[in-house]
């Protein structure tokens, strides 16, 4: 019992604050104002100004506040209307009542017209139909009744009418008869049954009826197989390719069957309101083409041609549609509505399979156009004959004097000499041609070199008459307002080139390269348009643009290494050589000029034609560092040591440049003479100590004679030197590396990368150290490192990419190539990677990315890699190309290109030598 008392104690307990009775069995309750209590006022208006001041808001604006004073509202409504104000306001009204009356007649005018403007430009949709409205007055009940009507085109669906009937009890009857049947006979039918006679009723025959089925299904059979008895005749169906054609069938969409419906009743309602108009019966001829009513088609263009005489395209629609000797006679009738159309004559033309015949047609058409330019031409072009042809163009330049087409097509059919005359009367005909001038220009020159015996003094005289020729052209020209642009005239020359004709493109250039150019731009200008035509593979017009530029600047160094370059990649020998020796008479002071030259002469096999050259060099630059550092190299190799040691010699005293003291000591070095080498490297040293390659040869000569306190002195003094020389840190960590002194190595570098932040080739020497420690783990944090403070290096992300397993080298890859901008290092470490994949083709690709700038083309491990490749996959036609690339780039980095390069066992060895020992070293 003490327990119920528990349970039910809440009743004497009061009800919670919110408790509404019945909410928790679902029943709604209400609320009452006795529930709530009394009202409250609340906060007044200087309360809540008092709390937002203390919250540091600011009051809310009235937007009331700002009304138009003559409202007496907001600023004034304070104020009282005192007698004043009203003969004020009095006065004012009077005032722009008299205002508004002298202005009345004017505005009301002006408002007049701009209505009548107005109604003029937007007319009301009921007086735009008034004309057509007093033309109902007239119409017959027969053209009423002509007028189509119009279908439904909303492809909306219509409401339908859902009314209702009484079904007839008749109906209702015989719906419940169908499922009745009877189980007995009639007493009339029951009467004499069985004295129904047998011969009063029809007697059937089933077997003249089966014999007439199987008569006629072996009729069908035998229409189909093409062999009917009857006629004689085969159909069309061949029972071999039956199913075939079936398969050719193109079945339509019920869609395409509803827009072609709607189409067609489109096409029929405006053929029917605007007969006159032919693209609308071409149009529906077309639909019916296409919905494979052939005759329907036909039937229609053969309206269009009634209703639409004039119209050449619907008597060509109609040709179209129908088959060849059909289309003849619809031609032939065409001709006698629109006489004057060449495309009608031409089609007409085309359908004759015979010559004679298409050259019957066509001069019954000039009979009838004359001066149709297109079909003198496809009159012309039937000809085989040249001499009719000549005939024909002969006649055809009579009667259209004014086509610059005809005259140069008969110049070219006529001799040299006739067809000099021929261009003089076309230019007389047609002074504003251009082409012609330039086709007498191309004349001229064909004649000076149509004879290869001919003196060069008269075919020379011959070719500058092209150069006067073209200059008289741009005179004329201009004296007829005929106005080309430079572009044209560079187009121009380009076709004149493309058609072979080089001494014309030449003149053109000479004669209009330096129009529209500012006298400040025409250098940039010039070389830009050189560039662009060589770009386009127009080696001609970029020669002559920078002949021609050459003359304007003859002192300018980059216009002469242009014209090198070009003559180098396009020209001859010859034409280098011609090139140079005007460049070094010009640019006595411009070394490359003169370098380039003693290469050229040297590569060609004229080393005493080299020496002359660098021999002249001398008298220009005596203190030329390159000019005696080029001399003695081009008599090391020719195995004059003895002559480039006096040289040195003489070029330390002349030149004394730290470069030539360089050289000195690496000469030394590679004739082995040691000791000669180590006294000039501290000659050099005492002059030129913050030389950092100084320090580096003393060293591996040290290094070479196992003297390694020596050499790790010589590093130390260069370092202190040249703290920032990167190789001189790299080279002293490889000399304590192979001391055995691993820790001293790491500890150099730790010291380098403090000195050089940011530098990826410590980082890399680092990564190399612990590798070649046994350290795996230690190389992989000391990469993860090297990247974190280098994460653009394309070095360390390809060390990066090989330390991966293989199948996460691909996403690494990719990774790399997002972070090092596509990097050299990088592509052919992803053409690599293909190779591995045996995809021949993207590895190839990929190998050429890698060389594509000039910068990428300077690193030669890349060429050594590609060379390997193709040797292993490729054919002898792509190691030759491999091969010429690399040659011709002159690759000089790399680390593998360099170890091998500089060893001294290797001077002298030609660029494709060295390429063959790094792809054999390459592992």
């Amino acid at each position: 019992m003490a327990s119920n008392k528990n349970k039910l104690a809440f009743l004497s307990m009061p009800a919670p604050a919110s408790y509404v009775a019945g909410l928790g069995r679902g029943a709604s309750g209400f609320t009452t104002r006795s529930d709530i209590g009394p009202a409250r006022e609340g906060p007044s208006a200087e309360v809540i100004a008092e709390a937002q001041a203390k919250r540091g808001e600011e009051s809310e604006i009235d937007p009331e506040q700002f009304q138009d004073p003559d409202n007496e509202y907001g600023l004034f409504a304070g104020t009282t209307y005192e007698q004043d104000d009203q003969e004020a306001n009095k006065i004012y009204d009077e005032v722009d009542q008299n205002m508004d009356s002298r202005r009345r007649a004017r505005r009301e005018a002006r408002e007049n017209a701009e209505l009548a403007k107005h109604r003029a430009e937007r007319p009301k949709i009921q007086q735009q139909f008034s004309d057509l409205k007093r033309g109902l007055s007239v119409v017959t009940d027969q053209e009423w009744e002509s007028i189509p009507e119009v279908g439904n085109l909303t492809r909306k669906k219509r409401r339908k009418d859902d009314r209702t009937f009484a079904v007839p009890d008749s109906i209702i009857v015989g719906d419940r008869s169908k499922t009745e049947y009877e189980n007995s006979l009639d007493n009339r039918q029951q009467a004499n049954g069985f004295e129904t006679p047998a011969d009063s009723g029809t007697m059937t025959n089933f077997v003249e009826i089966g014999q007439a089925r199987d008569k006629i299904l072996s009729l069908k059979l035998d229409q189909i197989s093409g062999t009917s008895t009857t006629s004689g005749l085969a159909t069309s169906v061949d029972p071999k390719g039956y199913l075939t054609s079936l398969n050719s069938v193109v079945l339509k969409t019920e869609a395409e069957i509803g827009d072609i419906k709607r189409a067609r009743m489109l096409f029929d309602s405006l053929v029917k309101s605007n007969p006159k108009h032919a693209p609308g019966w071409i149009a529906a001829a077309c639909l019916e083409e296409h919905a494979g009513r052939m005759v329907a088609a036909r039937k229609l263009i053969k309206a269009g041609c009634e209703q639409c005489p004039k119209s050449d395209d619907v008597w060509l629609e109609a040709a179209r549609l129908h088959n060849n000797n059909d289309a003849k006679v619809i031609l032939a009738d065409a001709v006698q509505h629109v006489g004057q159309s060449v495309k009608i004559w031409l089609a007409a033309a085309d359908l004759e399979q015979d010559v004679k015949a298409k050259k019957r047609v066509l001069r019954k058409a000039l009979e009838n156009i004359p001066n149709s330019v297109r079909l003198w031409k496809e009159t012309v072009n039937l000809e085989e004959s040249a001499t009719d042809a000549r005939i024909l163009l002969s006649r055809a330049v009579e009667v259209i004097p004014l086509s610059v087409e005809l005259w140069l097509a008969l110049a070219r059919l006529e001799t040299p000499e006739r067809a000099k005359a021929v261009l003089n009367k076309a230019r007389k005909s047609v002074p504003t041609s251009h082409e012609i001038w330039i086709a007498a220009g191309r004349l001229l020159e064909q004649g000076a070199m149509a004879d290869p015996d001919k003196p060069a003094e008269i075919r020379n005289n011959e070719l500058e008459t092209v150069d006067r020729t073209i200059e008289l052209a741009v005179r004329e020209l201009r004296r007829h307002q005929i106005l080309l642009t430079r572009e044209q005239w560079l187009k121009e020359a380009e076709r004149c080139e493309s058609d072979g004709s080089p001494r014309t493109c030449e003149a053109i250039i000479k004669a209009t390269v330096s129009m529209e150019v500012e006298e400040e731009d025409r250098l940039d200008t010039w070389i830009s348009d050189a560039e662009s035509a060589e770009a386009r593979g127009m080696v001609g017009t970029a020669r002559a643009v920078l002949a021609y530029a050459l003359k304007v600047f003859p002192d300018q160094r980059t216009l002469w290494r242009k014209a090198a370059d070009l003559e180098k990649a396009h020209g001859t020998k010859e034409s280098l050589d011609a090139i140079l020796s005007q460049a070094v008479h010009y640019c006595p002071q411009a070394e490359v000029l003169w370098l380039m030259s003693a290469k050229e002469k040297w590569l060609a096999g004229d080393v005493p034609a080299a020496r002359e050259v660098l021999e002249k060099a001398f008298i220009a630059n005596p203190e030329s560092e390159q000019i005696w550092l080029a001399a003695v190299k081009l008599e090391a190799e020719n195995g004059e040591l003895g002559v480039a040691r006096e040289l040195l010699v003489r070029a330390r005293t002349v030149a004394d440049t730290e470069r030539i003291w360089m050289k000195s000591a690496v000469f030394e070095r590679q004739q082995g003479q040691y000791a000669a080498a180590l006294e000039t490297v501290s000659t050099a040293l005492s002059k030129f100590p913050k030389f950092a390659k100084l320090y580096m040869i003393q060293g591996q000569i040290h290094q070479m004679q196992k003297n390694f306190p020596a050499a790790r002195a010589s590093y130390a003094v260069g370092l202190k030197a040249c703290p920032k020389e990167v190789t001189l840190w790299v080279l002293a960590s490889r000399l304590e590396e192979l001391d055995g002194r691993s820790i001293k190595a790491r500890a150099l570098l730790e010291k380098g990368r403090l000195v050089n932040p940011a530098n990826e080739v410590l980082w890399a020497e680092s990564v190399g150290v612990e590798e070649r420690s046994g350290g795996a783990a230690q190389a992989k944090a000391m990469l993860a490192r090297g990247l974190q403070e280098c994460p653009s290096s394309g070095l360390l992300w390809s060390m990066s990419i090989w330390a991966e397993p293989r199948p996460t080298r691909k996403s690494r890859s990719v990774d790399a190539l997002k972070k090092s901008k596509d990097n050299p290092l990088i592509t052919c470490t992803v053409a690599r990677l293909f190779w591995a994949e045996r995809k021949i083709e993207k590895a190839r690709q990929w190998f050429s990315r890698s060389v594509t700038t000039e910068q990428d083309k300077d690193i030669g491990d890349h060429w050594g890699w590609w060379l390997k490749f193709e040797r292993q996959h490729g054919t002898p036609e792509y190691v030759e190309e491999v091969i010429k690339q690399c040659i011709a780039a002159e690759p000089h980095h790399g680390p593998v290109w360099q170890s091998i390069a500089k060893d001294d066992k290797n001077v002298g060895k030609s660029a494709k030598e060295l390429l063959e020992m790094v792809a054999h070293t390459l592992q």
